[in-house]
């Protein structure tokens, strides 16, 4: 994905490999178990292509958004019929695989949850500094937050092709299982009263980290087996989400380095 330099807005034209169109050609991809971020599908779609594509989607777990058809149109100037695909550069992990995978060979699994964050620039940078500080992989919800996409991966400088990326259903299942796998859960939000200096982030530990706009979701900051904040003297009342991580995953590379 590009942008277009004329009128400075993004479009889809200039790479491709981000999107597949037509209806048997994302029949195709959902059966070769392509990774798709996301199916874009025409509002009022004809009955008989929309049906079979229902059909072939049944049972999966692809974000669907219905969208006008001048949406699919400025993605693309092809015959698109009505669907298309956002394809992932990258092909996801199974959090729950890493995460054993890890303990049996005798590793403390280092986790950053990212809950609800949307910007793709910022999650690209948040996965730069996650992998310069030794994380282990990234579990990010399959719907609500950003995807892994070309911006993403440009923006990580190719951090994104290095470190694993996980999406779930559910965060708050994933986490409870992580959890019992020993992996203590540690949210960061400006509601908890200890200092993120004062916090303990040794050993086995997933961060979690939530919107600048909403934080972290209340069911998973009561989850977690304790949560921080990062002290701040200044007016304005948050960081960047991607500055707080950074400040966080360092802290933690500190305290097993030097303390």
């Amino acid at each position: 994905m590009e942008r277009n330099k004329q009128d400075g807005k993004r479009s889809y034209r200039a790479v491709k490999d981000d999107f597949i169109f037509g209806v048997r050609s994302v029949i195709e991809a959902v059966k070769a178990n392509r990774a798709l971020n996301k199916v874009l599908i025409q509002k009022g779609m004809n009955k008989d292509l929309f049906m079979e594509l229902k059909d072939a989607l049944a049972g999966e777990r692809h974000q669907l958004q219905f969208v006008p058809i001048e949406k699919l149109d400025s993605i693309t100037d092809q015959n698109h019929q009505g669907v298309i695909a956002l394809v992932s550069p990258i092909e996801y992990g199974n959090f729950e695989a890493i995460v054993e995978g890890l303990i049996e060979e005798g590793k403390k699994p280092f986790l950053l949850v990212l809950d609800r964050i949307t910007d793709v620039r910022n999650f690209g940078a948040i996965a730069r500094t996650a992998e310069c500080e030794g994380v282990d992989a990234i579990l990010i919800p399959s719907k609500g937050a950003a995807q892994v996409t070309s911006d993403a991966i440009k923006t990580s400088a190719g951090a994104l092709n290095r470190i694993k990326v996980c999406k779930t259903d559910s965060l708050k299942d994933a986490l409870f299982y992580i959890q019992q796998c020993g992996v203590r859960l540690v949210a960061c939000t400006e509601k908890s009263s200890v200092p993120l200096y004062e916090t303990n982030l040794r050993g086995s530990v997933a961060v979690i980290m939530g919107s600048e706009e909403n934080g972290i979701t209340q069911d998973l900051i009561n989850l977690s087996d304790i949560s921080c904040r990062i002290p701040m003297r200044g007016e304005i009342a948050s960081l960047n989400v991607g500055v707080a991580a950074g400040m966080v995953l360092y802290e933690k590379l500190r305290q097993e380095l030097y303390s």
